[in-house]
């Protein structure tokens, strides 16, 4: 541990220091990236594995997606994949959705044309296999992330220490990996997002063809490595964004920008072909845009729900430009 340290100022519950410290050990440090994993996938103190509803607008939630927009997004997504499969029999295609939230999967009550639909909740084993739709909604944003910060014309990596029930931010020691900008200057915060990379890689290497979806935010590594000095790194809690990453852990979300150049060099390297990264509103209205049609013909003259919702995932003002979609296909 280095010896620059700086309070937090919040102090973890019982339960959650005992899982801390059972990860960490004797030192009582975790690097941020085992941290996160602690705050959000720990069977028992983790925010993924609290049985409670985290998604949507009411107050007990933490954000809202656009699954929240209900059954419009599945059938946008079902419209698209279609196109994607370039003629392709969908009846003989598996729609697997990673990821999902308890009985909440995009294609629940949603009639589609593929031979069924699985779902692999977040956290459990990914296997893959057969001629598959692999559809993801903010899974790879939800991946550990390390952090790093210049000081001294050099890169420290971030840490979390517990002393006595108070987490708080420390240097790590050792020399930082390779790969990181030469140039940045002091104080700037840079959040690698290298599980979400290994996490492509595993989906993508494994024995099965068709197509990859994948919905999220994220930048290019020129953009999280120039233009964000204090990193992309950010938590959320009852609709409310903030940049104290350490504050109720176990009880708030913490996410990053992905790097969408790492995931595509994944799908390329295992054979996927026509990988293509597009604004959600540019993906809609390119390979869904019959389905959009056929949905604002129903009612011409009425702003109906599902209208609302459709404006909601595409327009640039709301989640159309806010979130991206990859996608590629292997056959």
């Amino acid at each position: 541990m280095g010896s620059s340290a700086k309070p937090s100022g919040h102090s973890a519950s019982p339960a959650f220091c005992a899982a801390f410290r059972e990860r960490a050990g004797a030192s009582a440090e975790l690097s941020f990236a085992d941290f996160m994993a602690l705050s959000l996938y720990h069977p028992a103190v983790g925010y993924y594995r609290h049985a409670r509803q985290r998604i949507g607008y009411g107050g007990e939630t933490d954000f809202y997606t656009a699954t929240t927009s209900g059954n419009v997004f599945g059938e946008l997504i079902a419209a698209g994949a279609v196109t994607l499969l370039h003629g392709q029999d969908p009846g003989k295609f598996t729609f697997v959705e990673i990821g999902a939230e308890p009985a909440a999967s995009i294609l629940r009550n949603v009639t589609h044309p593929f031979r069924e639909n699985k779902i692999i909740p977040c956290g459990q084993p990914i296997t893959l296999a057969g001629r598959l739709v692999v559809f993801s909604n903010e899974l790879f944003d939800a991946q550990p992330f390390r952090r790093f910060v210049r000081l001294g014309g050099r890169w420290a990596e971030i840490g979390v220490a517990l002393r006595g029930d108070t987490l708080i931010e420390t240097q790590r020691a050792g020399p930082p990996p390779s790969g990181l900008p030469l140039e940045a200057p002091d104080g700037y915060h840079l959040d690698v997002p290298w599980a979400a990379r290994e996490l492509m890689r595993q989906i993508a290497s494994q024995p099965w063809q068709g197509l990859i979806l994948a919905c999220d935010y994220g930048k290019s590594w020129a953009e999280i490595s120039t233009t964000h000095p204090n990193g992309t790194a950010r938590a959320y809690h009852r609709h409310q964004q903030h940049n104290d990453l350490l504050a109720r852990p176990g009880e708030q979300d913490l996410t990053c920008h992905i790097c969408w150049d790492w995931l595509s060099e994944e799908l390329v390297a295992q054979g996927f072909g026509g990988d293509t990264l597009e604004s959600q509103e540019t993906f809609f209205v390119r390979h869904s845009g019959e389905y959009i049609q056929n949905l604002v013909a129903q009612d011409a003259i009425h702003l109906t729900r599902r209208k609302l919702a459709l404006t909601q995932l595409i327009h640039p003002a709301h989640l159309g430009q806010k979130f991206q979609v990859l996608h590629a296909l292997r056959t």
